[in-house]
């Protein structure tokens, strides 16, 4: 019998990592996609969209997009450099520093706190339509319990298993596209045959002109229309648990931008030729409600089809929405910018679990308390949205061309789709969000319809988790400086790997450096 000297200590045993290899391309692909929640976006943004720019709201969704695919550039060729589930966080720490890099991951994790129990509320609110409970999916004493329910349901996917929660958003995916493929082409044939009861006009092609309308609509129509495309990049968030992570994640977050722009182009084409700008632009008010309304007169009896791709919609980006912000808590923490204790792994499931939960718990209590001051309220946290999306996605974009910049001119390639492209597409993110701030400072424009501190309330919530965030970064800049000793490095050639000219101790995930 062999003796065990109990003054040698025992192995340590090594750390759980997250699942390599769990999800593929198409699984990839699915999650991106039902990030975005197409049936949801489009329901909340068609009728605003018509009523600022009438008949030009398909080429509105067309410019939306390239400020978007120009962002999905940056994500594939930072993916390449960096695998780290972190995206935006890691990122941007290793092209601009620490501090900046922090605070990008902050506004990415607290979109997901702000959206999660309110596509919970929408998945149940349609859910209940879908089975005529009417009464019911307007009484928040029942709504309310669901939603948490909804929440720690989705929770526990994400939890138990990457492959599990692909598996789950294949199977809603379907029913949504499906759903709105069906709306879609029952909308635009009875609006060709002028069998619509509203007042159905004929598609033209001049409706892709995002330009016809111009100035202060055309700008308030692109910010609604980023918030649809908002989403995708949870494809990259678990880059690490995908086949081939160096470019799967990447590839899967531009060909979804691409799938959402068709899918957003044609179901915008088929609800204005089939409805009229009046209808939509009377019924603006009703954000996601619009489906609601135009379900039975598209598909009579049938309207359910539409209620339950909405409901699902808002279910599979419930679950999704909460990746982003568990991965880059995950990511934080192990890099020690955020408690240890948010990067432990689940020995069996592989998974952020410490990190999943305490994302859920914040949103579910952010949910409940906004919903408490009014349902207003709500309304007008989800519209402060836009400029943490504006600010992490144009963050994105600079850091690939300061991460790069050493690489811009080995080619043209390289130039246009590492340089320009996330550039230029960050400078209209930026104007975006210039515009957005003045906008939203308008107290009569918001859903509460009053001043906070002279201001208009969303404003007022952005404003105030952006300084939150600041404050806590401080806090624990004072309490542990391990994070603050990086320093940003060079990225090296996107296609053979090689260190930066100039600089052959770079590049890679290693061009990260601690100041000793």
């Amino acid at each position: 019998m062999t003796s065990v000297d109990p003054s040698v200590p025992a192995e340590r045993a090594p750390e759980a990592e997250l699942k390599h290899g769990a999800i593929s391309f198409l699984d990839a692909l699915v999650i991106g996609l039902a990030s975005t929640s197409p049936a949801y976006s489009l329901a909340a943004i068609i009728g605003p969209v018509v009523a600022l720019v009438g008949v030009y709201a398909p080429g509105v969704l067309l410019a939306s997009f390239v400020p978007m695919l120009m962002i999905a550039s940056a994500f594939y060729y930072l993916n390449k450099a960096d695998q780290d589930c972190g995206t935006t966080f890691s990122w941007v720490t290793r092209a601009m520093g620490p501090w900046v890099g922090w605070i990008g991951g902050w506004a990415i994790a607290m979109t997901g706190v702000l959206v999660t129990g309110s596509l919970a509320d929408t998945a149940v609110r349609f859910g209940l339509l879908a089975f005529g409970l009417d009464d019911a999916a307007s009484n928040n004493a029942i709504v309310i319990p669901l939603v948490v329910v909804v929440v720690l349901a989705m929770t526990a996917l994400c939890v138990i298993g990457t492959e599990v929660s692909a598996r789950f958003q294949n199977m809603l995916i379907l029913a949504q596209v499906a759903s709105l493929l069906v709306f879609a082409g029952v909308a635009l044939g009875r609006a060709l045959t002028g069998d619509s009861p509203l007042e159905p006009l004929t598609p033209s092609i001049t409706w892709l002109n995002p330009f016809a309308e111009g100035g202060a609509a055309l700008t308030a129509g692109l910010l609604l229309g980023v918030f649809a495309y908002w989403g995708w990049e949870s494809a990259v968030n678990l880059t690490e648990e995908t086949t081939d992570s160096e470019s799967t994640p990447g590839r899967a977050a531009i060909v979804s931008t691409v799938v959402l722009l068709v899918t957003y182009i044609a179901v915008a084409y088929a609800v204005v030729a089939f409805a009229g700008t009046a209808f939509l632009a009377e019924n603006e008010g009703e954000a996601e409600l619009i489906f609601a309304l135009l379900g039975e007169q598209v598909l009579g009896g049938w309207d359910w089809v539409l209620l339950v791709s909405v409901a699902t919609a808002a279910l599979a980006s419930t679950q999704t929405t909460i990746i982003p912000a568990s991965r880059t808590g995950l990511s934080m923490a192990r890099r020690a910018a955020l408690p240890r204790r948010l990067a432990h792994i689940h020995p069996r499931f592989r998974t952020p679990d410490v990190s999943t939960w305490l994302v859920a718990a914040i949103a579910i209590s952010w949910y409940v308390l906004i919903n408490l001051i009014s349902e207003n309220a709500l309304l007008d946290s989800l519209t402060a949205l836009s400029l943490l999306i504006a600010f992490y996605y144009s963050l994105t974009g600079i850091a690939c061309a300061v991460y790069y910049r050493r690489q811009l001119r080995r080619s043209v390639k390289n130039l246009l789709l590492i340089g320009i492209g996330p550039l230029a597409g960050s400078a209209l993110l930026i104007f975006l969000l210039i515009r957005s701030a003045i906008d939203l400072n308008d107290p009569e424009a918001s859903s509460t319809g009053v001043a906070w501190f002279g201001l208009g309330p969303p404003l007022v919530i952005g404003v105030a988790i952006f300084l939150v965030g600041v404050a806590f970064m401080i806090f624990w800049r004072i309490r542990h400086r391990e994070f603050w000793r990086e320093r940003p490095g060079v990225a090296p050639d996107p296609v053979t790997g090689d260190p930066a000219p100039g600089d052959p101790a770079t590049g890679g995930p290693q061009s990260v450096g601690v100041e000793r």
